[in-house]
């Protein structure tokens, strides 16, 4: 269709980052005021309203991906979730290391890019550690343990998507719409937290449709994309230090709008404030979580967003995996590190020494 606009000067690529930079800056605003994050909605103190914040984007996302599905805009059929050899090893091990590794930064990698917007330091530093070790592990000394652990693969046949199932594509989209949406109106979240909640799960199909439909050339085609965080960061911070060598694409201006928006968001309507680490301890934790996010999140093949708010709308199997694994990931280290506060804070056995009067 990009043909069509009869472009001189700007190319399919060139557009999109263009439209990768304002679809950034919408998401960067809204989860801003939101707080839109998928630890949150797992493990925070505030889990409920969380939940429902992430579900209703995620009920939304499902039924605006499938119905551009059904006019025939755009197809996931050579989606890189929908490879009948399904890596499970690498999926479930990758899951389990992101969920783990969110918990102990806080924040899931899109909640941390917000947060380094408003001037969270810590997230900033996990951000770019995130996207180092994520690089690391696509393309760098971390690629033979990827390609190694990918190797372990199950062939799901035409069952790599639920819409191969009984019912198709319209049934299970339905079965779990209607599941997130019965999450979010039992979170006791507002209607216009909700109705923002909303327009976050608009931006995945806005972004599938845009890439896939739009944006699409035959005489300069680029890859079908939608939110997501792993790939964007390791791309942005590889065209930030050879941005003479490479040009920039879908992922770095995600990455940049998301900031930007961010930024503007907590400004405008307050939020921005410098924090950094409180201690050593405390450092290091969070670039623990953060390598553990980069490695996690490329051999599960996406993020929280990526596999997840993105990921789970296709009906992709292998999504829906990624995603849950996260989930059981996250789960086991918020109970290992609530044990470890239990037993530091529980009174000592032995009775301490009587001092004289």
């Amino acid at each position: 269709m990009f043909e069509t606009f009869e472009f001189e000067t700007l190319t399919a690529p060139q557009a999109s980052v263009y439209f990768a930079l304002i679809i950034g800056v919408l998401f960067g605003v809204l989860a801003q005021i939101t707080k839109f994050c998928f630890r949150r909605a797992l493990v925070g103190e505030d889990r409920r309203a969380a939940a429902g914040v992430w579900f209703t984007a995620l009920a939304v996302a499902l039924v605006g991906t499938q119905a551009a599905v059904a006019a025939g805009w755009i197809t996931f059929d050579d989606h890189r979730f929908m490879i009948s050899d399904m890596p499970v090893l690498a999926i479930a091990i990758g899951g389990l290391l992101f969920g783990a590794g969110m918990v102990l930064t806080r924040g899931c990698v899109s909640r941390l890019t917000v947060l380094s917007g408003s001037g969270n330091l810590r997230a900033a530093v996990v951000l770019l550690v995130f996207a180092l070790v994520a690089h690391m592990t696509l393309k760098g000394v971390l690629a033979p343990l990827r390609t190694s652990l990918g190797a372990v693969t199950v062939d799901m046949g035409d069952y790599i998507t639920l819409a191969a199932l009984p019912g198709g594509m319209w049934l299970w989209t339905a079965i779990l719409a209607v599941a997130a949406l019965a999450i979010a109106l039992r979170s006791g979240n507002g209607g216009g937290m909700l109705i923002l909640a909303a327009l976050i799960g608009l931006l995945v199909p806005a972004a599938w449709v845009g890439t896939g439909f739009v944006l699409f050339d035959d005489f300069d085609p680029i890859g079908m994309e939608s939110l997501s965080f792993t790939s964007p960061a390791a791309d942005t911070l590889f065209w930030s230090i050879a941005s003479t060598s490479i040009a920039p694409g879908f992922g770095t201006g995600l990455i940049g709008g998301v900031i930007l928006g961010a930024l503007a968001a907590s400004l405008i309507f307050g939020g921005f404030q410098w924090q950094s680490f409180e201690n050593p301890r405390q450092t290091g934790r969070y670039i623990l979580g953060a390598s553990m996010m980069g490695v996690g999140g490329v051999l599960a093949g996406g993020c929280t967003l990526g596999a997840g708010l993105s990921g789970v709308p296709t009906l992709s199997v292998a999504a829906l995996f990624a995603i849950a694994m996260i989930a059981a990931g996250a789960k086991a280290a918020q109970f290992v590190l609530s044990q470890g506060d239990a037993s530091a804070a529980a009174p000592s056995a032995t009775p301490l020494p009587q001092q004289a009067a």
